[in-house]
């Protein structure tokens, strides 16, 4: 595959990983024109807990490309050119949340598909018990929560459409257990 050259000053202009319906990388194209043609993608998704089985949610901020302001359950964002899924996790992990050194957990890939985003997802975990240093540039805060925190505010409409359908379908799967907390004290989202 020819060696293209990324963009770290401008998120539009970077090199994201190019797929067909079967995963299989067929490119790579900046990311600006991706969400144009509604391309479908590669992203990693890193769901992060407190040892007592919190999750952590980020907000993202209002200048995001893709669903600006609202709720997310998992660290991460698209594959990069030239970069695996766990290259690319471990990267984002410490981008948005500071967090490094910690060992991913990886546990399925998915297909996720609506209006405005095609992509391929690796779900991965860990379990982080120190500070959050959130991106300021993508991330407006984060917080740890409870399922009944998590639940209320995706029935409000307030979590992205793929960080909807990776809790759902990571409760299903047992990543997300159904003894994980519930709020100590209720926080607004």
């Amino acid at each position: 595959m020819k060696q293209l050259k990324t963009n770290d000053s401008d998120p539009s202009l970077e090199l994201v990983v190019i797929v067909d319906r079967d995963n299989r990388i067929t490119g790579a194209t900046p990311r600006w024109k991706m969400r144009r043609d509604r391309l479908i993608h590669r992203a990693s998704f890193i769901i992060v807990f407190r040892p007592e089985g919190r999750l952590l949610v980020q907000k993202r901020t209002p200048d995001k490309d893709i669903y600006p302001g609202l709720l997310e359950i998992a660290a991460g964002g698209v594959v990069r050119h030239g970069e695996t899924y766990k290259i690319s996790a471990l990267r984002e992990l410490q981008e948005e949340t500071g967090i490094t050194g910690i060992d991913l957990n990886f546990h399925f890939d998915f297909y996720f598909e609506d209006d405005s985003n095609r992509v391929w997802g690796r779900i991965f975990s860990c379990i982080w018990d120190g500070d959050i240093k959130p991106q300021k540039e993508e991330v407006e805060w984060g917080r740890f929560l409870g399922q009944d925190e998590i639940e209320e505010g995706i029935t409000r409409g307030k979590f992205t459409p793929d960080s909807e359908y990776l809790y759902w379908l990571a409760k299903e799967r047992g990543i997300i257990p159904d003894y994980a907390p519930r709020a100590e004290k209720r926080q607004s989202l």
